[in-house]
């Protein structure tokens, strides 16, 4: 990842200092598919694979990351996503200004409509202790060091039902850090069943999105979740988790898989 620095002038009470604030990298991604664009993301550098994987699983174009052949730059922010051999895409079907989304301006029927046709079917568990689900909160919280560095970026891990971290990622989107820790968890195991998505604000209908299409059936975030992410979520049977905070949560669906110590 990288990161930048500026001189920013900084008041305690009215009186002004001069010193210099480290900012998050932010850049375009533009991600392509034999030379058909598909989507340019608002990243922060680094994990370029990881992101591609994951968003290409999360978004339905590929199906599994045996289908991922891999990366190849072409130049500055621009990348090609190449296919393992005898996997076919037809890439005008995926560019992403097509895909319904929270902030398209579709209605919300529609959108929950287009996620249940590309979501997987979610595992009955796992059924975990609500202990697990804020060790899991708090392991993220460690794993952030350019946070801490800038202020300025979001973060999202994946977890066993036991509270292993299995993929952790940071991102100026937190869509971005989704995918990248999706992505960084899918090279190493698949599907994504009986695990957890934990992320490090609100859960949107985008969030929730993605986790469905990736199978993950729980997501935990330590801020509220929208109304489309929990009727998205009740919808596919998804337990979803918000205010995660201080040994305290709120569970907006499925509850079932949270279980009394």
């Amino acid at each position: 990842m990288r990161d930048t620095t500026a001189s920013v002038t900084v008041f305690s009470g009215s009186e002004p200092t001069q010193t210099e604030d480290r900012l998050a990298g932010e850049e375009p991604l533009e991600l392509r598919i034999e030379d058909t664009p598909i989507a340019v993301l608002m990243r922060t550098p680094g994990n370029e694979a990881e992101l591609a994987l994951g968003f290409c699983l999360t978004e339905g174009i590929l199906l599994s990351p045996s289908e991922f052949g891999g990366l190849e730059r072409l130049d500055e922010g621009r990348y090609r996503i190449l296919l393992a051999p005898g996997v076919e895409v037809e890439p005008e079907q995926f560019r992403r200004n097509t895909y319904t989304t929270s902030s398209c301006g579709v209605c919300g029927k529609a959108s929950i409509d287009a996620v249940l046709i590309a979501s997987r079917p979610l595992s009955e568990g796992p059924f975990v202790p609500p202990d697990i689900v804020y060790s899991a909160v708090a392991a993220l919280e460690g794993s952030q060091p350019e946070f801490v560095r800038t202020g300025g970026l979001h973060g999202a891990a994946i977890t066993t039902a036991d509270g292993e971290v299995l993929g952790v990622a940071e991102d100026i989107g937190r869509h971005n850090a989704v995918d990248k820790a999706i992505g960084a968890t899918a090279a190493l195991r698949w599907p994504l069943g009986e695990s957890i998505l934990v992320v490090s604000g609100r859960s949107s209908f985008e969030i929730t999105q993605k986790a469905a299409v990736a199978g993950i059936p729980i997501v935990a975030g330590v801020s509220a979740a929208s109304s489309l992410a929990v009727d998205l979520a009740r919808d596919v049977g998804m337990t979803l988790i918000g205010f995660v905070r201080n040994d305290r949560m709120v569970v907006y669906s499925a509850p079932e898989r949270i279980t009394p110590d």
